[in-house]
């Protein structure tokens, strides 16, 4: 059997009495797309932090193809690259002399791909990185780490600052990736964006490790998205069995359904019922029935990590 690109096993972190993760068991195969997804606070950073060894775990060990994180940091990095949210870079170099420094840090790089990187983020090299907007200098993080063609690939919160084209061209990258056999474990706040990419779904709350799967797997837990029309004020369906969600809008409600529809379908016999429209839950849909409309993803990204695996710890 493949080793596993990441596994994580009781992998636990305390400040103090509060408990940031907690008996994480992970697991990713070698060449998956995963996302991780969870509110603030519910451990994502402090995953990650875990995972490039800038953080020592409370209990349990997390391992990258199978060298430790802690024990084997170094070994660890050569196999990944990490692109943080925030890009912090140095403002004297020009974007080429940038590259060529995360590069030789690396160790390895893919000069013909790097061009095409180049190309299709549309970056100018010749300017230096202070006159660089947010997402120009992410798209530096992105071409280095996709440049060297790491074994896996960490990414967290990736595509700040990119426009939609970019972003596009972000998603293209991945599953360029993917078949070249890469892993890639993405954190992200754009449902959407990991809808797209992703083979699997991890979802965290409160520290814990609530559901990891597939998104067909993940929709059998939220079967259905239905809209309900009325001529006039919409009646309760919230204690309807099976709605595990209900939220009015006018003569509109929005809700989610897990389960048979047949109770749905007898508690809206009789009433002044103009339209009912069904879909297949979305990301969205599934996480918003984990967590309610009240939470929102985590947008914080932990202290900046060379793009090239590389700690910009002493």
């Amino acid at each position: 059997m493949a080793v596993p690109a990441i596994r994580t096993e009781g992998l636990t972190k305390r400040y103090g009495t509060s408990t940031a993760l907690c008996e994480l068991d992970l697991e990713l195969d070698p060449g998956e797309v995963v996302g991780y997804l969870g509110p603030n606070g519910a451990g994502k950073t402090t995953t990650i932090r875990l995972l490039l060894g800038l953080s020592r775990p409370t209990a349990g060990r997390a391992e990258i193809f199978g060298f430790d994180c802690q024990r084997q940091t170094v070994a660890a990095h050569r196999r990944l690259t990490y692109v943080p949210a925030e890009a912090n870079l140095w403002p004297s170099l020009t974007g080429e002399e940038t590259l060529h420094l995360l590069g030789r840090v690396q160790g390895r790089v893919d000069l013909g791909y790097r061009e095409e990187l180049v190309a299709r983020f549309d970056l100018d090299l010749t300017k230096k990185v202070s006159v660089y907007s947010k997402g120009n200098r992410q798209k530096v993080l992105l071409i280095a780490a996709l440049m060297s063609r790491p074994d896996l690939l960490v990414l967290d919160e990736p595509t700040g600052g990119l426009d939609p084209l970019m972003e596009q061209a972000f998603r293209l990258s991945v599953r360029e990736a993917r078949e070249h056999g890469q892993t890639v474990f993405l954190s992200s706040h754009l449902l959407s964006e990991v809808e797209v990419l992703c083979d699997r779904v991890a979802i965290l709350r409160g520290g814990r490790l609530a559901e990891i799967a597939t998104l067909a797997q993940l929709r059998h837990l939220s079967a259905l998205s239905v809209e309900a029309t009325f001529g006039g004020v919409p009646p309760d369906l919230s204690r309807v069995p099976g709605v595990v969600r209900a939220v009015a809008d006018g003569c509109d409600v929005h809700l989610q359904l897990q389960g048979s529809i047949a109770p749905l379908i007898e508690a809206l016999a009789g009433t002044d019922l103009r339209g009912l429209l069904s879909r297949e839950a979305s990301l969205e849909d599934l996480f918003l029935a984990y967590y309610g409309p009240s939470q929102v993803l985590d947008q914080d990204a932990p202290p900046a990590v060379v793009a090239a695996g590389k700690s910009d710890l002493p």
